[in-house]
């Protein structure tokens, strides 16, 4: 049985559909004009009964689900009977067959039967007008001629409906494919989007909580051993762990969405970077030299670019054994740059992982930028960070 035609169907499809649509139309109005005649009894309400009986069959055919190819069949020979019939009670009711002819092809699910159906239905209509006229040769010719001619249109209508059933088909098969696809694709996006805020989830977690935590691990360390020596010192140390740990619970809510994002307030680069560096230079004793110009940045390049110092910081901390560590703000033509120095054991910059590094390129990236490394063993490190201008107010 065919089913309501889809958006993109081939036309001969839509006809077929508009065509069924047409049909009931006649069969309402037919019923309307019999209602209102004066016709006798038993043809007036003998063809409003067989007119009923056929949309009642096509509305079971419609609605039920089960077994729709047998119900089909079984619709289609009522509808032989009763075009039959309705040639026999009225005049002019033949023509219902031709209304009626893409019934044949929605309800008959192959070519063959399709074609000896519609047969019958010629068949049909032709002995009903040649009973109604009386049963002569002249009357028998008449009808069958015209029901012939009708039935070969019907042939052809047959014919061609299989070819666009198989275009409407592989139409829908397209659809199917491409609704798959954009679903496909779809999935794939939101894996991306999770993978990515997981990344960016850990980059932001390592950069801030995880260096806090041992920042406060360290001082924790160092004011245990002041305690007795230097009480002065370890009352510091413990401020700064204090301090250390307001500022991570900060970015802890941050994190979660309850503060603005990032914690950080929008300062100057330059005022953020020295109270960095001040806390770095307290809680390590190390000499620091600094120049930290103000220059215009904006939010999203001010996290970056502390960011960078803080775990170029951090590893200075935990692997440099530095005595003196270099910081320098700089506006170029076309970039802000930040470079981190210190004169400690140095690295092999092409056996250098860790994830840290990996965050930093990764955040420099995101705005255009780049990170450059430079060290050897012995030598110190020198860390690079510039972020392009246009990224900026």
């Amino acid at each position: 049985m065919l089913n309501r035609p889809q958006r993109g169907d081939p036309f001969w499809i839509w006809m077929l559909h508009w065509w069924e649509v047409f049909s009931w139309a006649i069969i309402g109005l037919l019923a309307l004009i019999t209602v209102l005649s004066d016709l006798p009894p038993w043809p007036k309400y003998g063809s409003l009964a067989l007119m009923a009986v056929l949309g009642a069959c096509c509305v079971l055919v419609r609605t039920r689900k089960a077994n729709p190819v047998r119900l089909g069949y079984a619709y289609v020979g009522v509808l032989i009977a009763v075009i039959g019939a309705l040639a026999y009670l009225r005049p002019g009711y033949g023509v219902l067959y031709t209304v009626m002819l893409p019934h044949f092809m929605i309800y008959v699910d192959a070519l063959i039967p399709a074609i000896v159906s519609s047969g019958l239905g010629a068949v049909a209509i032709t002995i009903g007008g040649a009973l109604r006229q009386g049963w002569s040769a002249g009357s028998l010719t008449t009808n069958t001629i015209s029901s012939a001619a009708v039935w070969a249109v019907a042939v052809l209508i047959t014919v061609a409906t299989p070819r666009a059933l198989a275009l409407r088909d592989e139409r829908a098969r397209l659809r199917s494919q491409l609704a798959d696809a954009q679903e496909e694709l779809a999935e794939a996006h939101r894996r991306r989007g999770m993978a990515e805020e997981r990344e960016r989830m850990a980059r932001e977690i390592h950069d801030t909580l995880a260096q806090g935590f041992a920042s406060i691990v360290a001082l924790t360390v160092a004011a245990r051993t002041n305690v007795h020596d230097d009480p002065a010192r370890a009352v510091d140390q413990l401020r700064s762990i204090e301090q250390t740990a307001r500022e991570n619970l900060t970015e802890a809510r941050a994190l979660v969405g309850s503060a603005p994002r990032s914690g950080l307030a929008p300062d100057p680069i330059s005022r953020t970077l020295h109270r960095t560096l001040r806390r770095f230079t307290e809680d390590t004793g190390l000499t620091m030299v600094a120049d930290l110009p103000d220059v215009d940045c904006d939010q999203t390049g001010r996290i970056a670019l502390l960011r960078c110092a803080q775990e170029a910081l951090a590893n200075v901390r935990k692997h440099a054994q530095a005595t003196t560590v270099g910081v320098v703000l700089a506006r170029r033509p076309e970039a802000i740059e930040l470079e981190i120095t210190d004169d400690g054991r140095g690295f092999d910059v092409s056996e250098s992982i860790g994830f840290g590094l990996d965050g930093m390129r990764r955040r420099l990236d995101e705005l255009g930028g780049e990170l450059t490394i430079t060290s050897a063993a012995g030598a110190g490190t020198r860390i690079l960070a510039a972020i392009p201008l246009r990224t900026n107010p």
